[in-house]
């Protein structure tokens, strides 16, 4: 006898009427019709069954913070970065723990169990790092938190900001952060660039680094990111976030940019929500778009993941956790509408930002961790269309979280009585 078996499961891949069964945390089969009994039996009724959510951009540090000093009134990117360095001193080891442990509620319930957070090194209290350290251990049984040691005033422009960021990695924090387009020069933030592309070779880490944030389309660090990452062997290891640059810049230079990217093998985040709330501020009209060249990206071979970024913080007021609506917004933005792209974007929030952010057995295949989300949805360009509820969020074979069904009971004039439960072709 099994622990658990979801029945009669549509999978991301398009297959239908399959059975998984799990077993100590893991899942032991996917097939049709599994000959088996177990302790409990979900009937998936037809409904998507996905590997979990990722996120592979967060800031959980500044998240529910929304308010603390003051609005950013202007909802500007550098206004929001002064915001928070007012709200820095102010802050307490407990409040931060207290918002990112309601954050990690609000993910689970959406069906995100993995998230990248690019913390803040550059108080030399290290505050945010020992509160999201904590944060981290505390959520392990049910949530895989990857942290990002980010000197968010810029790691020569702060003082200290190298001392605090090896102190930071010291500490636990996994992953090594930058922010080049933030130094005070075009040659600082080249700097930066090498000196923590060599700190991470080093010490044998990851590297995430927001790279051109801008509508600069002179902004070159992403050129620097991808030389260092082969220069060093990092192929696989480093991840360049953002990239808004590129969405300004001359179409010749991106035709040799792009080669080089996927040839280092350097990925990359688009941020859609954030991205097209604070770039293109300067413009009056035509206005760029802001969002970087992510159908390209993909077409060259590069891996493209889509991250949250912000949610009621001192740069974005709104957001829920919901990686759906990501990808739904980065699929407008980019204009990926084709059934190929719009499933690319699907991708883009479950099994691309799992690679990159190396999560072990993660998918819905033998062998793989029972992590899993059954959706109100039939296949994956339906759940990211509706926003599709997240009935049933699994964790190591266990159920976690269950939302009721969406229904609509409808009494139309002149009609007889219904239920609808979503806008679908033929129903």
């Amino acid at each position: 006898m099994l622990e658990l078996i979801l029945r009669n499961c549509t999978l991301a891949d398009g297959r239908t009427g399959i059975d998984i069964g799990i077993e100590a945390g893991r899942i032991v089969a996917v097939a049709p019709q599994l000959v088996a009994t177990a302790g409990e039996t979900i009937d998936a009724a037809g409904q998507l069954v996905s590997a979990p959510f990722v996120d592979a951009h967060f800031h959980m540090d500044s998240t529910l913070s929304y308010g603390l000093p003051r609005v950013n009134q202007s909802g500007t990117l550098l206004d929001g970065i002064a915001l928070w360095g007012e709200l820095k001193p102010l802050l307490t080891q407990e409040a931060l723990v207290e918002r990112a442990l309601s954050y990690c509620d609000w993910a689970v319930a959406k069906g995100l169990l993995a998230i990248r957070s690019h913390v803040d090194v550059c108080d030399p209290r290290l505050l945010a790092v020992d509160a999201l350290l904590h944060v981290r251990d505390k959520v392990k049984p049910y949530l895989d938190l990857q942290l990002v040691a980010f000197p968010q005033d810029g790691l020569l422009r702060a003082p200290g900001a190298l001392a605090n960021l090896t102190r930071a990695l010291d500490k636990g924090v996994e992953v090594v952060g930058g922010i080049p387009h933030f130094e005070r020069t075009m040659a600082d933030g080249t700097e930066s660039v090498r000196i923590l592309c060599e700190l991470a070779a080093e010490r044998g880490l990851r590297v995430d680094m927001h790279c051109d944030e801008s509508d600069d389309p002179l902004s070159r660090h992403i050129e620097t990111l991808a030389f260092h990452a082969q220069r060093l062997g990092l192929q696989g290891r480093v991840t360049g976030s953002h990239l808004t640059s590129m969405h300004s810049m001359d179409n010749y230079y991106v035709s040799k940019l792009i080669p080089l990217i996927r040839d280092a093998g350097v990925a990359a985040i688009a941020n859609p929500l954030i991205n097209i709330t604070l770039q293109g501020r300067h413009d009056s009209y035509p206005k760029r778009r802001g969002m970087t060249r992510v159908p390209e990206l993909m077409a060259a071979g590069v891996a493209v993941a889509f991250g949250h970024d912000c949610v009621m913080d001192p740069w974005y007021p709104m957001g829920s956790g919901d990686m759906l609506e990501v990808a739904q917004m980065g699929l407008h933005v980019a204009q990926m509408t084709g059934q190929d792209a719009m499933r690319a974007c699907f991708d883009a929030v479950t099994v691309t930002p799992a690679a990159i952010l190396g999560l072990e057995g993660y998918g819905i295949a033998v062998g793989c961790k029972a992590d899993m989300v059954l959706l109100q949805a039939h296949d994956t360009v339906e759940a990211i269309r509706l926003r599709a509820t997240r009935l049933c969020v699994i964790r190591a074979g266990k159920v976690i979280s269950r939302t009721p069904q969406a229904t609509a009971i409808l009494t139309l004039p002149g009609r007889p009585a219904a239920v609808s439960w979503m806008a679908r072709s033929g129903d």
